[in-house]
């Protein structure tokens, strides 16, 4: 399988050639966090660091697109957004709010927690389990919901 490192490579040929120059643009700007980190380390980084890194970046441009809104910036809104659908477009597939749910009730069960301040339990049983593939804030609501 490739790498994300791979993919994104490929996926900047493919974009130059259709002449997509947004795409292009935000899979340039993908690769340039990736590679400061591993400059800022000196190491090479695996998989899971790179779609940590792409991850943090889909959570950058989610609160600019929250405070654009806020202000009433739907043109940076809309370009956030769409820069989003590139960059998710190399994630893992996202859990839904269902199966977040499933996860969490199950979390709970194991934990045996009852009540809203027993919130650490839950979530240090269930984040591990959903790294990577949901929104920490989400996967936190949902908890707060069961418990509540």
């Amino acid at each position: 399988m490739d790498t994300v490192k791979a993919k994104l490579q490929a996926a900047l040929k493919e974009a130059m050639l259709n002449k997509d120059n947004f795409r292009r643009d935000v899979v340039r700007l993908m690769q340039s966090a990736v590679k400061q980190v591993e400059i800022d380390t000196r190491k090479e980084l695996t998989d899971d660091e790179v779609l940590s890194i792409l991850q943090k970046e889909v959570k950058k441009r989610r609160e600019s697109i929250e405070e654009a809104k806020k202000v009433g910036r739907t043109d940076i809104a809309d370009n956030e957004t769409a820069e989003v659908n590139v960059i998710e477009a190399f994630l893992p597939k996202q859990l839904s709010r269902e199966e977040i749910l499933v996860l969490a009730k199950e979390a709970v069960t194991t934990s045996g927690a009852t009540s809203a301040k027993e919130i650490g339990k839950v979530m240090s049983i269930l984040m591990p389990k959903v790294k990577g593939l949901a929104d920490g804030g989400l996967v936190n609501q949902v908890v707060k919901e069961l418990l509540n």
